[in-house]
């Protein structure tokens, strides 16, 4: 669809005025801070996190630049901070790289594409999400191999596709933007029509896993039956049962409060479908790569029976690393701030989405959020896709964020900022290279670190 044209008039002329103040093609710049030391960011880190699990995390992100890049979001939050923005906010991902986007099934069971990760969600400048997906798909596109007009092309699409589908929502008025979604279904029929059999069956097979993806396939891969009782695998360091851990006893039992206490952030009728399914067994899973060394439980609830199953996952919610840069955040409990942000930026989100405070064995307070383990999430295989596979979901993840922020930013003043033509798009183009360097020479500072 071709972007709608935004009338002129005094407020698009104030926001024009931004640009004399930021000029757009001053987002391509990218420096150095004197002094800057990623290993310091990344250690002060460490010191809040589970420290058998701290070398999971380093082992996970030294396994590429882009497993880096994914793990270090604290790293480019500090460089962001120091970087031009237009003075335009709104609620960001806070770690929008192109992993952190994918499908998942809305609670009306159709798949939906948007962003899938909250875990650094704060209120801040527009361009420092817009700036980590452009430099995601810079660092992605070296990996793959490809070259630099090819990865040019993906990010300028992705930026691109932000732009336009911002000038989009501009234009739409509140509800429709509230209500404006991806569907992924009506998006496959497109490709088809297309006439590109070889991209659809690929992309045709991955929904069909991702479809797949429910707590019941999780219950015959994560579990198994003893003496009549269901358990959970245990595969230490990754998956650890409850009763496997110090403490165990008590840390059952806490699980089991925490679960009571988590049910009162959900609306009434949530609260009753959650109070139908019964507490079964609990482990500690290691999961993501920046997120590993924070506690994080898979829960397993029964409800009529066996074969009515529902996994749920708690993961410890710590303060988002924008937060010292972008003031903090209204919610004592960051696990209520991770929740908020993703209620307010996704276009749908899971039922069984709350949070909760408690004192773990340590008697400290942690703060986590509660979500469905498998619900029809899966995320594209960057790893695999070809220099126009990557161009396509580049874009499509600029519309996703553009629609993201367009509910919680002022998406007339951003659009009117952007404009028309392409110079934030190469302007973006550039920082993203220049930040792809950057990365690589803080990936080998880490790696001559950790050896």
């Amino acid at each position: 669809m071709s972007p709608v044209a935004i009338q002129p008039g005094s407020q698009e002329r104030a926001h024009k005025a931004a640009r004399a103040a930021v000029p757009r093609s001053s987002h391509g710049e990218w420096e150095p801070a004197a002094g800057r030391d990623p290993r310091q960011i990344l250690a002060r880190q460490d010191e809040s996190r589970v420290p058998e699990l701290v070398p999971i995390r380093y082992e996970r992100m030294l396994a590429s630049p882009f497993a880096f890049f994914r793990g270090a979001a604290a790293v480019m939050a500090a460089d962001l901070a120091a970087s031009p923005t237009a003075g335009f906010d709104a609620q960001l991902c806070g770690d929008a790289h192109l992993s952190n986007f994918g499908v998942f099934s809305a609670p009306d069971r159709r798949l939906v594409f948007d962003c899938n990760d909250f875990d650094e969600t704060c209120r801040g400048p527009f361009e420092w999400d817009l700036k980590r997906l452009a430099a995601s798909i810079a660092i992605a596109g070296r990996e793959r191999g490809f070259d630099a007009k090819e990865r040019r092309r993906a990010t300028c699409g992705a930026v691109a596709s932000y732009r336009k589908s911002m000038r989009r929502f501009a234009a739409m008025r509140n509800i429709d933007v509230w209500y404006s979604r991806l569907d992924v279904e009506p998006a496959i029929e497109l490709l088809r029509s297309q006439g590109d059999e070889r991209r659809f069956r690929r992309v045709e097979r991955n929904l069909a896993k991702a479809r797949a993806k429910t707590s019941l396939r999780a219950l015959g891969k994560l579990t198994y039956e003893t003496d009549g009782e269901v358990r959970i695998r245990s595969e230490p360091p990754l998956i650890t049962p409850v009763e496997e851990l110090a403490d165990a006893a008590t840390a059952e039992e806490q699980l089991q409060m925490v679960l009571e206490a988590y049910r009162e952030s959900l609306t009434h009728d949530r609260r009753h479908l959650a109070a139908s399914y019964r507490y079964v067994h609990a482990a500690r899973k290691v999961v993501g790569v920046g997120s590993v060394g924070t506690r994080a439980w898979i829960v397993l609830l029964l409800g009529k029976d066996s074969d009515d199953p529902l996994f749920l996952q708690a993961k410890e919610a710590q303060a988002s690393v924008l937060e010292p840069y972008a003031g903090p955040s209204p919610y004592r409990n960051h696990g209520r701030r991770v929740v908020e942000g993703q209620r307010l930026m996704q276009a749908a989100s899971d039922v069984f989405l709350g949070w909760v405070a408690t004192r773990g064995i340590d008697d400290e307070q942690r703060c986590f959020y509660v979500r469905q383990l498998w619900d029809g999430k899966a995320s594209a295989e960057v790893e695999r896709m070809s220099p126009p596979d990557l161009t396509i979901y580049a874009a499509l993840c600029g519309e996703a964020l553009a629609r993201a922020h367009a509910r919680s930013g002022d998406r007339t003043a951003i659009a009117s900022y952007l404009g028309k033509g392409e110079v934030f798009d190469q302007a973006l183009a550039r920082f993203a290279e220049a930040y792809a360097d950057q990365n690589e020479t803080d990936f080998e500072t880490i790696l001559k670190a950790a050896a």
